[in-house]
């Protein structure tokens, strides 16, 4: 049974971002007969994109809600990240094959016709197991919210930040006397940082882990400085235009100053650089395992406010629920449950170095001692996001088409200036574009591969 309006195509055009996945099988499913033997009373079919620590983390989670909750089966698989997993899902809620219970990149809510291939939370019951808005940030809970409706509930929001070593900054005298990082709140000051730690820093290292030439890495840096100088992308109907050429300019320019003053080299590999003695890099906080494992001597602080104001590139892990024909019942109601005992305890999730979503965590002892994640839980009062529209979001169009931008003037074959016009022209270009999953528009697959 399929969406009115939504042919094969469109969903794996606009799914997938730019990208059609390879295979579109449900193997990674696993077998539901193996499930339905087990004698629970209730099964949650979940899907989710964590592999790694996160994974591992996850089922962490997973396991601590199956002992408390003997009468409810959760069956999780794992899909591969980005565009694959989207792809998969957008097809399984049109194909009325959907999982119970999903994650997406809260980016990527608006995108994915909300109403159509994904049902709204029951905040009721939600609350019933204990989760309100109340226990969120504001502007968190408001990205999640579409037409009205609750269509995301977060679970964390990951962040760039600036990792620093202790070690390099106290031989350069850029250590306060709280074991942090001198605070930084002008482009100058910030280059005066760089010229001191770089005095610090072993030869053959870079002073900056920069990731000059990735072009997710570029634009999400690109997100957060645009935000400090309060730039805007579109106005409040998303019918105009109102990017700011000179603001991104000037954002352009100072990612541009690291490479050519001999801060950052292009290609480097900035973790390994890091753990082996470069005094800092802007990474996710998805590097906090791998720079603990390592036993660095570290810490880590949103994205200097380089303009003036405090702003950081953020996105969200956030639980869905993909389109079913006849969702409710048991099987809804345990999939609220789940997903709202896995938001409550988040202390395990913010071991993978997400800050968690769920307010209440961040102010108990355990969260508290966590380091360096209790030195950046600020971030969350000042999130960066990409616009809400349907072609944001990670691995979303609007970041394939501006993000080799923002690298063209980082890696210096196109001067800033030229850079930022060709950003605007290009969000002018998606504006004009209608999301090919809205039900509404005939073939528009063409037009976003």
């Amino acid at each position: 049974m399929g969406l009115p309006g939504l042919n094969r195509r469109q969903l794996l055009a606009a799914a997938g971002g730019l990208t059609v996945a390879g295979s579109f099988g449900f193997a990674a499913l696993g077998t539901g007969a193996d499930a339905l033997a087990s004698g629970s009373q209730t099964r949650v079919r979940y899907w989710n994109l964590f592999s790694g620590g996160d994974g591992y983390n996850m089922i962490a989670m997973l396991d601590a809600f199956r002992e408390e909750n003997p009468g409810i089966d959760v069956k999780h698989s794992t899909l591969q990240w980005g565009s694959p997993f989207y792809t998969k899902l957008a097809m399984a809620a049109a194909g009325n094959r959907a999982p119970d219970l999903g994650v997406m990149h809260l980016g990527r809510v608006t995108g994915f016709s909300p109403g159509r291939l994904l049902d709204p939370w029951d905040v009721g019951l939600l609350a019933k197991y204990g989760v309100r808005e109340a226990d969120f940030n504001p502007a968190l809970w408001k990205r999640a919210v579409i037409d009205g409706k609750l269509y995301a509930l977060p679970l964390d929001i990951h962040v760039q930040l600036c990792f620093y070593r202790k070690d390099v900054l106290k031989k350069a005298g850029l250590l306060g006397d709280d074991g942090r990082m001198v605070p930084v709140t002008s482009a100058d000051e910030w280059f005066d940082v760089l010229k001191e730690a770089k005095k610090a820093t072993r030869k053959g290292l870079q002073t900056l882990g920069l990731h000059a030439n990735d072009q997710n890495f570029m634009w999400w840096f690109f997100v957060a400085f645009y935000t400090q100088l309060g730039g805007t992308y579109f106005n409040d109907a998303d019918t105009e235009v109102t990017f700011d050429t000179d603001k991104a300019t000037e954002v352009l320019e100072f990612l541009r100053r690291h490479v050519t003053d001999g801060y950052s080299t292009a290609g480097a590999a900035d973790g390994e650089q890091f753990i082996n003695g470069a005094p800092f890099t802007w990474e996710g906080n998805w590097s906090v395992p791998v720079f603990s494992g390592a036993k660095l001597d570290y810490g880590a602080t949103p994205l200097p406010p380089v303009f003036g104001r405090q702003a950081t590139h953020a996105e969200s892990h956030s639980f869905v629920l993909p389109h079913q024909s006849e969702r409710g019942g048991a099987t809804n109601e345990a999939a609220h449950q789940l997903a709202a005992y896995v938001v409550q305890h988040a202390q395990q999730w913010a071991a993978g170095g997400h800050i968690p979503a769920y307010t209440p965590t961040l102010s108990t002892a355990a969260y508290k001692k966590l380091s360096p994640q209790n030195e950046y839980a600020s971030a969350m009062d000042h999130q960066a996001t990409e616009p809400k529209v349907w072609f944001a979001g990670s691995t979303g169009i609007l970041a394939q088409r501006v993000g080799p931008i923002v690298v063209s003037s980082t890696m210096g074959s196109a001067k800033p200036e030229a850079a930022a016009r060709r950003m605007k022209s290009t969000l002018t270009e998606l504006l004009a574009m209608k999301n090919p999953m809205d039900g509404k528009t005939a073939a528009q697959g063409g037009a976003v591969a």
